[in-house]
């Protein structure tokens, strides 16, 4: 099977996760901005990240095989530093119209703070301005109460919720999301959020409609390798192979496809890997022979 994640933060990821991801048949990833886990001080330190997530990790990713999109956004976090916020949010057009920027994201709501509400405004007028879709980030603490004022606001700023994927989701939070219209998504963690065995169950009672699962993984306990191994459990369990195929790779495709970034046809070929490639004159491969793929023009 062949499986998109569309939440995980690479930059935090070794190559060796690259290597198991592509193994384990992962073909395509979306990485959003999000805080590196010290906050960043001043606005270079977003251009520079930003600048990461559309060119080293885009091409990093290519090197084994697996497509590269990204979000780009100011992440509710760091929109309480909001001298700092209102100079990120300036930012956000440099970006957003770069090859590869599938969505505005992940925005929204962490303590849920009048700051938060005001980033998460003005992030979603543009996203209404350009057309595009918006990767939601729901508080980790009272969570529900932030789903539901994330697709309220969202409703305010005239935002279609066929463009509104809200992540983080558990099973307090699903019926409202999906009562709304919006994509539902679920980010698996090996020991929070929402376990594999969990979401196996979600899907077995609310089918696969707009149900997204993903892994989140960052700098923190996570597993690059969520998607594939709740698709197995799945599979195990005896959830309807479809169901699988289209929670784990499809519902993603036509939620971001939205876009108009991806490449649909091409996802469904195989790889060709070129590690002869290098990105400011950076290679992956610190001396190691380059794989060079079949279908690679001389």
């Amino acid at each position: 099977m062949r499986f998109f994640d569309p939440h995980i933060h690479m930059t935090s990821r070794t190559t060796d996760d690259l290597e198991a991801m592509s193994k384990a048949g992962v073909r395509a990833v979306i990485e959003p901005a999000f805080w590196l886990g010290q906050p960043r001080t001043q606005v270079g330190a977003f251009v520079d990240y930003f600048s990461s997530l559309v060119g080293w990790e885009r091409f990093r990713a290519s090197q084994f095989g697996i497509a590269h999109y990204c979000a780009i956004g100011l992440n509710s976090k760091e929109a309480n530093n909001e001298g700092l916020a209102r100079e990120v949010l300036e930012l956000i057009p440099r970006f957003a119209f770069k090859e590869g920027v599938v969505a505005i994201g992940e925005i929204g709501y962490d303590e849920i703070t009048a700051a938060e509400e005001r980033a998460y405004q003005s992030q979603l007028a543009f996203a209404v301005e350009h057309d595009m879709v918006v990767m939601v980030h729901s508080p980790h603490r009272d969570k529900k109460n932030g789903i539901v004022r994330s697709i309220a606001v969202a409703r305010e700023q005239k935002l279609a919720m066929h463009k509104l994927v809200i992540d983080h989701n558990n099973e307090e939070t699903i019926e409202a999301v999906l009562e709304a219209g919006a994509w539902a998504a679920f980010t698996i963690y090996p020991h929070t959020k929402m376990g594999s065995e969990r979401m196996v169950e979600i899907v077995k009672r609310y089918g696969p409609e707009r149900i997204i699962v993903d892994s989140s993984a960052d700098w923190g306990v996570s597993d690059p390798l969520s998607v594939p191994k709740t698709a197995r459990l799945m599979l195990e369990r005896g959830v309807d192979p479809k169901w699988v195929e289209l929670t784990t790779w499809k519902n993603a495709l036509d939620a971001y496809g939205q876009s108009g970034q991806i490449d649909v046809e091409a996802l469904g070929r195989e790889a060709v890997v070129d590690q002869t490639q290098s990105f400011a004159d950076n290679s992956v491969l610190r001396g190691q022979a380059p794989r060079v793929d079949r279908g690679v023009p001389n």
